[in-house]
């Protein structure tokens, strides 16, 4: 049946595991020994083929579950980059809104000192003007006393020649 100078090339996985049995059964009925064992053989072949396909299905499934785990790793450790970017922008813009309103708030003070110092130049303005008027209505005033000082002078002279007109002489 068998040649033992000659590899025989054997089914594996179920079929090789039915054959190797059915061989194994044959030769224990026939008496024949080498079949008999070359079943076994057959048999434990398969069923060491079916373990390592098993085995191969389980550390495939195994680097696939791993592989499920890593990218879900990767994800999460992507969705953390990605909120801490989104945090990190959110803040920027908030000092840069804080900043303009800091910005805008310290232009209208300025604008409010100016327009008070501007008002209060007017008022000094205003008041040097105001106390100018009355520099002159004094002056003037004080000009129209002296005037009337003056005639007032010239008419007691004038009383007084023609009361003792010799003491003009």
């Amino acid at each position: 049946m068998t040649n033992p100078d000659m590899p025989e090339r054997t089914a594996g996985g179920l079929a090789g595991k039915l054959a190797g049995k059915a061989k194994a059964a044959a030769g224990s009925v026939i008496g024949d020994d080498d079949l008999a064992r070359e079943g076994r053989l057959q048999e434990a072949q398969s069923e060491a083929e079916i373990d390592a396909r098993r085995e191969a299905a389980e550390a495939r499934q195994r680097e696939q579950e791993a592989e499920v785990v890593e990218e879900k790793a990767e994800i999460e450790d992507e969705r953390r980059r990605l909120n801490t970017e989104l945090a990190a922008k959110e803040r920027e813009e908030a000092i840069e809104r804080d900043r303009r309103k800091a910005e805008q708030a310290a232009q209208a003070d300025a604008q409010r000192a100016e327009r008070a110092a501007e008002e209060a130049k007017r008022a000094q303005q205003s008041a040097a003007a105001i106390q100018e008027q009355r520099a002159e209505e004094e002056r003037i005033q004080d000009a129209r006393t002296q005037i009337e000082l003056e005639e007032e002078a010239r008419r007691a002279e004038a009383a007084a020649a023609a009361v003792d007109p010799e003491e003009n002489r």
